[in-house]
């Protein structure tokens, strides 16, 4: 092919095809540093992309489960308040049975430990019926009892990505409320001896406040593995996020080097590109 064409100018093609690859180059360049990644969709690394997806994906579901076990702290925190709440009521009322256990405790006196007995049996009543956070309660009420019905149920909490569950154990606070409303004026606990059987190592109400205090430590084992798992989602959410970020995000230091460098070869490309343009034109003087 003659060098001396103004048909074909090879310099020329060659100018812009050197052109067009420094303007692709800067366009990706330009595309890293206004995005700040270095994969921002398929068409920059397909399989990088899918990966990133995915994992994205997964720090979007472990958000989702720490906001419901959020919402099971709440849950967690008013059930462990009202059962301590029970519990010290609980112990108060201990103390009125010991002296309706004493059989010198007569007459008025006797009348007066009773109604304060059932006036703090009114609190436990309280605690147990205002024991929910937003509509759900592990206590239960004292009409239809733990689990039984309606928003009353057992609570099973997403933990994971993957949609694993945690179920929240119950107590049965319509239990524990019947088993300590004791009839004093009847022939079972009417006298000292039969209030004296409540207070036994089997008693009923030594019975219910151990059970109690089972229900107190059992929450208090739930709100801790709550607060570890929330503490495990976000680390590693942490993790993910960081390998995500390897994977995908931009050197910017280097990628705004690279712009300099791409800038100036843009600029020099078009000068030569414009040169190459004007070699024809040289072949005219020789027709002059």
């Amino acid at each position: 092919m003659s060098l001396n064409s103004v048909n074909t100018n090879t310099g020329a093609m060659i100018a812009l095809q050197s052109l067009n690859r420094t303007n692709s180059q800067l366009a990706a360049t330009q595309k890293q540093i206004s995005t700040g990644y270095r994969v921002a969709d398929a068409t920059d690394d397909g399989a990088a992309y899918a990966v990133a997806q995915s994992v994205r994906s997964t720090v979007g579901a472990l958000t989702s489960a720490n906001q419901q076990l959020g919402t099971v702290q709440g849950l967690l925190s008013t059930t462990q308040s009202s059962l301590n709440d029970v519990s010290n009521t609980m112990a108060s009322m201990r103390d009125v049975l010991v002296k309706l256990a004493d059989s010198d405790v007569s007459g008025t006196q006797r009348t007066q430990y009773q109604s304060q007995y059932i006036s703090l049996l009114a609190n436990v009543k309280t605690f147990i019926q205002d024991a929910g956070y937003n509509g759900k309660t592990l206590i239960g009420n004292i009409t239809t009892g733990s689990g039984s019905s309606g928003s009353f149920a057992r609570v099973a909490t997403v933990r994971n990505e993957s949609g694993a569950s945690y179920g929240i154990a119950t107590f049965g606070g319509s239990a524990l409320f019947n088993a300590i409303s004791f009839s004093f004026g009847g022939a079972t606990f009417g006298s000292a001896a039969g209030v004296a059987q409540l207070l036994g190592t089997a008693g009923a109400f030594i019975t219910q406040m151990t059970s109690v205090g089972n229900g107190l430590s059992t929450v208090g084992s739930e709100v801790n593995y709550v607060n570890n798992q929330i503490s495990y989602n976000s680390d590693k959410m942490d993790a993910l996020n960081t390998g995500l970020g390897s994977l995908v995000d931009a050197d910017l230091a280097k990628e705004s080097a690279a712009l300099q460098a791409l800038q100036i070869r843009q600029q020099l490309g078009t000068q030569a590109l414009s040169m190459a343009n004007q070699a024809p034109q040289t072949l005219l003087s020789l027709f002059k």
